[in-house]
Parts: structure tokens; C-alpha cells; sequence
């Protein structure tokens, strides 16, 4: 860290006690039963994190959808986070972006079989969404792990391995939500966005200041990327290689895993970074275009998340006429030391044990 930011930090400190202060009665309220989560009859898994975006939420709900939607009637919600609509919302795969939200609007698209729910209230969005599809047998809550109105039966927590909770600042100092003590209330703990190659030497330090308590299990993973396929022809995918020139854009939390991957395989890469969850706009192409454009080489793409995708789909049009080649780059979580296997049966064994 250097001097400025360390500056900064100390200058902000004030202002995260005073949040810090706020958080923590919140905290005690619900410790003492002074307030209390709604506790439903089904199974509720949180997955969420003590920081501010980029710890890998989506990916990770998305792994556990991939595990269960064959043999449960599964649901996820999430608020939908910068979408124009209020309320509670069942997303249909032909909703736009603005009206679900892109990582809702994303799942329903991917998973028809799956039920694709956002409220602002979970508490509230819960029962309706029940009542709506009475059938369900387990619910993901995205990013939920603060919204405590909702008492989950596993709270999953993610920590970046780059990023770790054990090292932040509460806001606006730094970019965590509560104090860091907060991670008490999960019951697994997982380090995300981790090298492939990550070390055991590396893996028992990372423990040891994780400090997990007796009833938390804690895990290691990274993302695995696949061949990026065409927006419009989704059977045409490419291999990245050092003979591609590649305008990487991104409307992401801490790209710095996607641009590594990204650099470490193609000869040029030209990064145009977003903030999370940004809106594009006619300006926004026109600068995509301009900058595509300048790329070295015969060998150029564009290359994008496929969260980024479904903001970008409204501007179908100009970028068909435009021929500008944009393909998605398509990623899974795996887990590390071989541990994949073990989480998948700490889930089964979780809802197969689930009481009400």
C-alpha cells in the first residue's frame, strides 16, 4: 500500500468507527434476539461476503445450481442490483437487463429449469416467491450474508485470496461492510479467485489467519476458464492465443484475475474497465469501436464476461452493423487439493439431514 492511501485511510478512520458503531448494534440486536431473521421451512443458503463486490458471489451460486437443479426444484434471489423495477420480480430469460439486473437476468437464461427471483426484501420476496412456485426444495440467496432480516440454514462466506477480509478496513476506510469478526456466522468459509497452483505451505498460512472456528469448514478456489464463444453464434469458440489482439471489457468488480488470465495468453491486450454493474451507453460504443479499431495485428477481438454480455445485448444492432467481433469468455469454479468432491457432499449431506 503506499503512502497516499495510507493517508487517506487514517484520514476516512473516523467515519468507519462511526459506521463500524452502527453495524455493531445492528450485530448485537440480532446476537441478543432483540431482532430476529424470519427462519422458513425450506432450505436457505447464503452465499456472501464481507466486502464491498468482487469476491466471486455469482460463480459460486452458480456452482451450486449446476449441482442440484438436476435433482431439486431450485430457486435463486438476489436483489438485482442496479435494475430500474422495484419490488419483487419473477425474471423471465426475455426481461432486459435494467428491469432484473444482469447476474439474475443471466442465470434465467442459462438455467430455464432454475427460478430466477429478485425483491429488495428477501424477507418479503421469500414468501411471495413461495407462493409463486410452492414446488421449490432449496433457495440461493445472493450477496445476503448482511441482510440478516433473513436467517439462513448455511451461510457460506467468500474471501478473496488476493483480497482477504483479515487484511481490510471497514468502510470508507477500506471496503468492508462489518467488522471482521462478522465472519463468525458462516459455516463455510471459502478463499476464492486462488492460483491453480496454489501451495500447501500457502494453504495452511491463509488458515492460520483465517483462524475458523470449531463448527466452520474451510475451502480453496479458483476460476477455470473456457475457449470464449461468439455473442451471436454461441457455437463458435476460439482459442486464446499469443496471435490474438484482444480489447478486453469489463463492467467488473476486480478484473485483475480476468486480466491476468486474459494477458498471460494473447500477444496484445488492450483493457477497457467499467465499474461493477455498469450501464453502457451509445458513447461507451463508440469508444469500444474507436479502440478495436486501433488494435495491432490482423487477429483482433473483443472480449467480455458473459455478465457483461446482457448489458450489452440492447445494442445488438449497432454492434452487428459495426462487425465488431465480440466474444464471451465463460468461467466455472473448481476447488482446490482436490477438495471438489468433499464440498459437493457437505452440501448433499446439509439438505439431506435438513430439519425444519
Amino acid at each position: 500500500m503506499n503512502l497516499d492511501n495510507t493517508f487517506l485511510r487514517w484520514l476516512l478512520f473516523p467515519l468507519s468507527l462511526l459506521f463500524g458503531l452502527v453495524v455493531a448494534i445492528k450485530n448485537i440486536l440480532y446476537k441478543r434476539g432483540v431482532l430476529t431473521g424470519v427462519r422458513f421451512n425450506i432450505p436457505i443458503i447464503s452465499v456472501g461476503n464481507l466486502t464491498v463486490g468482487g469476491a466471486g458471489k455469482t460463480p459460486q451460486v452458480e456452482y451450486l445450481v449446476r449441482l442440484l437443479r438436476d435433482y431439486l426444484r431450485t430457486a435463486v434471489m438476489s436483489r438485482g442490483f442496479g435494475r430500474s423495477t422495484i419490488g419483487f420480480l419473477l425474471v423471465r430469460p426475455e426481461h432486459q437487463s435494467d428491469e432484473a439486473g444482469d447476474e439474475s437476468l443471466l442465470f434465467a437464461r442459462k438455467y430455464r429449469n432454475v427460478t430466477v427471483a429478485v425483491s429488495e426484501s428477501r424477507s418479503l420476496g421469500i414468501p411471495l416467491l413461495l407462493q409463486h412456485r410452492p414446488e421449490l426444495q432449496v433457495i440461493f440467496l445472493d450477496d445476503a450474508y448482511q441482510h440478516r432480516s433473513v436467517s439462513p440454514h448455511l451461510n457460506i462466506l467468500l474471501t478473496e485470496y488476493d483480497h482477504p477480509f483479515y487484511t481490510d478496513w471497514l468502510m470508507p476506510s477500506g471496503s468492508l461492510r462489518e467488522w471482521r469478526s462478522g465472519y463468525h456466522r458462516a459455516d463455510i468459509i471459502i478463499v476464492t479467485k486462488c492460483l491453480l497452483t496454489l501451495s500447501e505451505d500457502m494453504r495452511l498460512t491463509i488458515l492460520k489467519r483465517l483462524r475458523p472456528l470449531p463448527h466452520q469448514t474451510v475451502y480453496f478456489s479458483a476460476y477455470r476458464y473456457h475457449h470464449p464463444y461468439s455473442m451471436y453464434t454461441p457455437g463458435a469458440r476460439i482459442e486464446l492465443s499469443e496471435k490474438y489482439s484482444v480489447l478486453l471489457v469489463c463492467g467488473i468488480a476486480k478484473p485483475d484475475y480476468l486480466f491476468e488470465y486474459v494477458y498471460g495468453r494473447c500477444g496484445h491486450v488492450d483493457l477497457m474497465q467499467f465499474g461493477d454493474h455498469h450501464i453502457y451507453q451509445n458513447e461507451d460504443l463508440d469508444i469500444i469501436t474507436s479502440r478495436f479499431h486501433y488494435l495491432p495485428g490482423d487477429y483482433k477481438m473483443i472480449l467480455t464476461t458473459e455478465k457483461d454480455a446482457v448489458r450489452l445485448e440492447s445494442f445488438g444492432p449497432l454492434i452487428t452493423s459495426r462487425n465488431l467481433p465480440i466474444y464471451l469468455l465463460p468461467l466455472e469454479v473448481v476447488f482446490l487439493f482436490q477438495e471438489g468432491v468433499r464440498f459437493d457432499n457437505h452440501i448433499r449431506r446439509f439438505l439431506l439431514e435438513f430439519k425444519v
